[in-house]
């Protein structure tokens, strides 16, 4: 599949959400992270499965980024890598990414496919419709 616009959004936003989580997470950065661009990305009825596999409604979701704000003092980092388009058809894409995370010197990483459809009023024209997370065995 070659490199659609509609993907090139979706991998932009992929990106940018995890750098926000890498501010809003922070301590030093908090305060000045507009959580208004998480919530104006997660679409209606969006849906995740993190590696725990209970399926999260959106505002679940919401609520949890909100109450995790500062929880980190400069040792939490994320590490997006291998976007690849799955599917795409119309406005809607498929994407798969491996999402290697640090906390606190612990090294985790998942694989994760998500769906986005095109949003004129999102920070990257696409909104998050559904993700789904699992763990990979290694984080190297």
């Amino acid at each position: 599949m070659s490199q659609s616009p509609l993907f090139l959004r979706a991998r932009d936003e992929v990106v940018s959400l995890h750098e926000f989580f890498v501010a809003w997470y922070d301590k030093k950065t908090a305060a000045t992270t507009d959580i208004d661009r998480f919530e104006r990305v997660m679409g209606p009825g969006m849906k995740m499965i993190p590696p725990s596999g209970h399926m999260l409604e959106r505002d679940a979701v919401v609520s949890y980024v909100r109450g995790n704000r500062a929880a980190f003092d400069g040792d939490y980092a994320i590490e997006i890598a291998d976007v690849e388009p799955v599917w795409e058809a119309g406005n809607a894409i498929v994407v798969t990414y491996i999402e290697k995370q640090e906390r606190r010197g612990v090294k985790t990483a998942r694989r994760a496919s998500a769906l986005f459809v095109e949003s004129s009023s999102a920070p990257n024209g696409v909104e998050w419709r559904h993700l789904h997370e699992t763990w990979m065995q290694t984080a190297e």
